[in-house]
Parts: C-alpha cells; structure tokens; sequence
C-alpha cells in the first residue's frame, strides 16, 4: 500500500515501472512511481515541452532596438 505525497490518499495499485506518471485518485495531481519495492511515489516533475504561450518572447521591434548610454537614466534627470 502507498500514498499520495500531495493529499496523502491510500494508492493500492502495482506497478511495474520505475518512472510510470499516474493521477492520484483523491486529488489528480501528477505521480511519478520513484519505487516499485516497495511502491513510492513522488510529485511527477512539469512537462514544459510544447507549452509556448508560457515562455517570455520580445516583439521583432523590440530585438531591432539599440539602446546607447544616453537612454539610461542620468542623477540630473527628474524621476
């Protein structure tokens, strides 16, 4: 019998694989089995791959702009 190191639920399932990504039942994050003797899990890690929209991108206008010593800010500047 093993747990859900999330919400601590009773997973009585076997497992044969080392690596095997399961659902908790109780709670439905993401497992990873970490053990099959005995049966251990451990949160499954986040599967970025493929998830564009989360990564930050500058606009092509933004790449195109230079910036030279005279944009910084100067101690006679108002702020």
């Amino acid at each position: 019998m093993s747990y859900c190191p999330e919400c601590e639920a009773v997973i009585d399932e076997e497992f044969e694989d080392v690596g095997e990504v399961i659902s908790c039942p109780e709670c439905g994050v993401e497992l990873e089995v970490i053990s099959v003797d005995p049966v251990e899990f451990d949160l499954a890690p986040i599967d970025d791959e493929g998830d564009e929209d989360d990564e930050f991108r500058f606009d092509d206008a933004d790449d195109e702009e230079e910036w030279d010593d005279e944009d910084s800010c100067d101690e006679d500047d108002d702020i």
